[in-house]
């Protein structure tokens, strides 16, 4: 079968579950762009600059499995590099198309405008190529063969991967596959799926203090579920580390908490520490979810698992799809034809009771105040703001937590079950909330979003809430008006200017950037605003309507974990001699 090839890359990704490409135009894509309307099932969506785009196909990526990115050479995709590298460290599948040079100008080493203007096409790949899994410049040759590697490398290794395509190859025609594109994960050798299921069952049935540890990589490789399944079958408590909130559930009896090192609630820290079979996600340990690399797991009673690989207890075990062994070990443990956990399958409080078992631990403290919610006339807190903000969650939003402030307000709340909790929690690059809760919408457009973010993260992509509303999407978008910086302010420069940033109208945007806009703004310095608020944002929602709803709060307040994350930042960043112990 022939067929051009850029309807080739469009028809894969299709088949990959990708219906939106997302991107901004220019010369060296254009061509690309005109073959999209050819393609069933895609279509192209704009956004206002390159790298909100690549912070856009992170959101869509969490929310889909895969995303896919456009930009043009040189100026666009460096414009996207932050986002890309940010989903490289978030582990998240991106296949970034970049439009390029023609082959026989990239050939012939042509000075061209978006390059040095030095005949070399080598440095963006170079550039890219240490942010992804894969990059690569594709011709009439290698095209149908390099689309299908690198889809199936970004699928299989959770990370970006780049594209090239030559401006004057993408309606050339070259023979390519009749089958369709096969995501799926190789099936695992079976005698060393056998032998490590065993292994694991019986490690795990002679364990008298079992649990496990839930880093992101649980949610990147689709493990969740099975996770849910063998805690409760097992009778098992888990803990989750602060870059894996939410994955599993918060409300489930054999929930410990969040693990963070020195940082963790004495329940949790003896439950993850001194487990005799301790079940990891390939955890990513540092310094904000370590408790500043206090952590200190039983290296010899460690299960870890990825993707590809079962380390048990040292001994590795290779040639197997993790998917297919979480599957053997909750169908051997319904059937009974495993041994199950000290407890069996006892509902969790029997299991906390039970021989040997690590019983759950006292809750962390609530980020709270006291216990009564202020009169309608008080200012915001942070320390009842968030609390609420928690209760205001519904069973199934995504929550999407700015780096800084929302996150650590967010990070101590229990949430409802089947909350998606996102967060750039590892690349923490600011202003990636906004441009992410719109490739999040446009991946999941019948969940409700929620997205808190700060004044100055806002004020670094503020202009993707146009694209938003251009879509007719209905978050409800929570700005947090504290008229600056103000985790850096707890770390350093307290009444510094370089913590301040200019007070815009914000509430004013929606109607600014979309004259007709449905969107309703809400202006609240009290928490009797905040009430009114809330119930106007919730029935709007229902009617399809978003809200923005600008929070008044003191510059100096902040959570409690913010104000002792910021000294501790500071002891770490500037060392014994640095201007915090001068």
């Amino acid at each position: 079968m022939r067929m051009p090839i850029g309807e080739f890359l469009l028809t894969r990704l299709v088949q990959a579950g990708v219906t939106e490409l997302i991107g901004v135009p220019g010369d060296f894509n254009l061509n690309l762009l005109e073959q999209v309307p050819q393609v069933p099932g895609i279509r192209f969506v704009g956004t206002t600059n390159e790298l909100n785009a690549a912070y856009a196909a992170d959101g869509y990526s969490r929310a889909r499995g895969l995303s896919a990115l456009l930009t043009t050479y040189g100026v666009g995709e460096l414009s996207a590099l932050n986002g890309i590298a940010g989903a490289a460290a978030e582990h998240l599948p991106v296949v970034s198309i970049a439009g390029a040079p023609p082959l026989y100008a990239t050939e012939g080493r042509w000075e061209l405008h978006h390059s040095m203007a030095d005949g070399d096409f080598s440095n963006m790949l170079s550039s890219i190529g240490q942010f992804t899994a894969a990059a690569v410049r594709i011709t009439p040759i290698n095209a149908a063969e390099e689309i299908d590697r690198i889809l199936h490398t970004a699928i299989r290794e959770k990370r970006p991967v780049h594209i090239q395509v030559p401006s004057d190859i993408s309606h050339l025609t070259i023979e390519v596959p009749d089958a369709p594109f096969d995501p799926g994960l190789p099936s695992s050798d079976p005698e060393r799926l056998a032998a490590a299921a065993d292994a694991v069952l019986e490690l795990w049935a002679r364990a008298q203090r079992p649990a496990m540890l839930i880093d992101q990589d649980a949610d990147r490789h689709g493990f969740a579920t099975a996770l849910q399944a063998l805690s409760r079958l097992t009778g098992t408590h888990y803990a989750q580390l602060g870059t894996g909130k939410g994955i599993l559930s918060e409300h489930d009896p054999l929930f410990l908490g969040t693990y963070g090192g020195a940082n963790s609630p004495t329940g949790v820290r003896l439950a993850i520490e001194d487990a005799d079979f301790l079940l990891t996600t390939t955890p990513r340990f540092i310094e904000t979810n370590s408790g500043s690399f206090t952590h200190h797991l039983p290296q010899q009673a460690i299960v870890d698992i990825g993707d590809q690989h079962v380390s048990v207890h040292g001994a590795e075990y290779v040639g197997i799809t993790v998917s297919e062994l979480l599957a053997v070990l909750v169908e051997r443990l319904e059937d009974g034809s495993g041994a199950a956990a000290p407890g069996g399958s006892a509902t969790a409080g029997d299991t906390a009771a039970g021989a040997g078992v690590a019983s759950a631990p006292e809750a962390p403290a609530a980020d709270v105040a006291g216990p009564d919610m202020p009169g309608p006339d008080a200012p915001l807190d942070h320390a009842r703001l968030w609390p609420r903000m928690a209760a205001f969650v519904n069973p199934g939003d995504t929550v999407i937590a700015e780096a800084g402030t929302s996150h650590i307000g967010l990070s101590v709340q229990t949430l409802p079950e089947g909350v998606r909790y996102i967060n750039s929690g590892i690349w923490g690059a600011i202003g990636f909330t906004l441009p992410c809760l719109f490739g999040s919408q446009l991946a999941e457009p019948e969940r409700r979003h929620l997205l808190f973010i700060g004044d100055g993260s806002f004020q670094l992509t503020a202009q993707e809430l146009s694209t938003i509303l251009a879509h007719e999407q209905a978050p409800i978008i929570f700005l947090l008006n504290n008229r600056g910086y103000t985790i850096e302010r707890w770390i350093m420069g307290m009444d510094a200017a370089y913590n301040d940033v200019a007070d815009w109208d914000y509430a004013a945007l929606p109607q600014v950037f979309k004259r007709d806009s449905a969107m309703r703004s809400h202006r609240v310095h009290t928490f009797g605003q905040l009430e009114e608020a809330l119930a106007a944002a919730g029935a709007a929602q229902e009617r399809g309507v978003g809200s923005f709803v600008e929070l008044h709060l003191d510059a100096e307040d902040a959570p409690a974990g913010l104000k002792a994350f910021g000294p501790a930042t500071a002891r770490f960043d500037y060392g014994p001699r640095g201007p915090v112990n001068g």
